[in-house]
């Protein structure tokens, strides 16, 4: 696999207190089926579509039970160098860069506006092996009430160029890395509750979104946007029933034209 441009989204993993009930979920709502759980990393546990890796669930660490989050993991060649940085530039590094075996170096850390992500800088896993399939990882973009703090913060550390939406009714930037766009960043609206942190909203493929939403919310997901029709294609926001918010989105059906994107200076 070549290697991923810095900044560039490779992993997503989450914890649940109950893994098994987080697999059947999944597994109906995404199509996923489960490697066997790893006891050496925590029972850490695979999920693959047609045999590609695409995600991992994993239960929480002690003390973090009932927190079902997804996490973003982006690339970097050097995930200590990383940390520094996002230290720099008013980040904290919430897990300090660790290497997991032969498989790679991770750490977590918080944006300055906010939301908690990933780093991985890869060894033998080398993160997605789908994206942009049914039941792969499609795209995701940090969600934030202060984004003059989030777009410095990912511009300085990862070495994104971005654009600018030009879009009256929403406050959205591209990233970009190796020459196309690879994460969004979108201001939180009044729509968002109060009590909501900023995050980062992963997207998953769907070959039908009606279909995928009916069978979450069948099974005690909970439907928070949608599904609607937009020019990236027909899109829903889902929370799971142990609390992780998701969204899935068909972009075999987008509507409408897509909004013209500014470069930043």
């Amino acid at each position: 696999m070549a290697v991923r441009p810095e900044g560039t989204p490779c992993w997503a993993d989450a914890m649940f207190t109950d893994v098994e009930a987080a697999k059947n979920f999944y597994g109906e709502v995404l199509g996923w089926t489960f490697g066997e759980s790893s006891s050496a990393y925590g029972n850490y546990t695979q999920a693959y579509v047609n045999g590609k890796a695409v995600a991992a669930v994993v239960p929480p660490m002690p003390g973090q039970e009932g927190q079902s989050q997804w996490c973003l993991y982006l690339a970097s060649p050097d995930a200590a160098a990383t940390a520094r940085r996002i230290r720099e530039q008013a980040g904290e590094v919430l897990m300090e860069p660790m290497r997991i075996g032969d498989l790679g170096t991770m750490c977590l850390a918080r944006e300055p506006g906010g939301a908690v992500f990933g780093v991985w800088q890869a060894g033998r896993h080398e993160g997605f092996e789908a994206t942009g399939e049914p039941g792969a990882y499609c795209w995701a973009e940090v969600v934030t009430r202060e984004p003059e703090k989030t777009d410095p913060f990912l511009t300085a550390v990862f070495g994104y160029t971005a654009k600018q939406l030009d879009d009256a009714a929403i406050d959205f930037r591209e990233f970009h890395a190796g020459g196309g766009a690879v994460l969004g960043r979108m201001r939180m609206t009044d729509d968002f509750p109060p009590e909501v942190p900023s995050y980062v909203n992963v997207y998953f493929m769907v070959a039908d979104c009606d279909a995928a939403v009916a069978t979450a919310t069948e099974r005690s997901g909970v439907l928070r946007f949608g599904p609607a029709d937009s020019p990236f294609g027909r899109v829903a926001a889902l929370t799971d029933p142990q609390g992780a918010s998701f969204s899935v989105i068909d972009v075999t059906t987008s509507q409408g034209e897509k909004p013209q994107a500014k470069e930043i200076p």
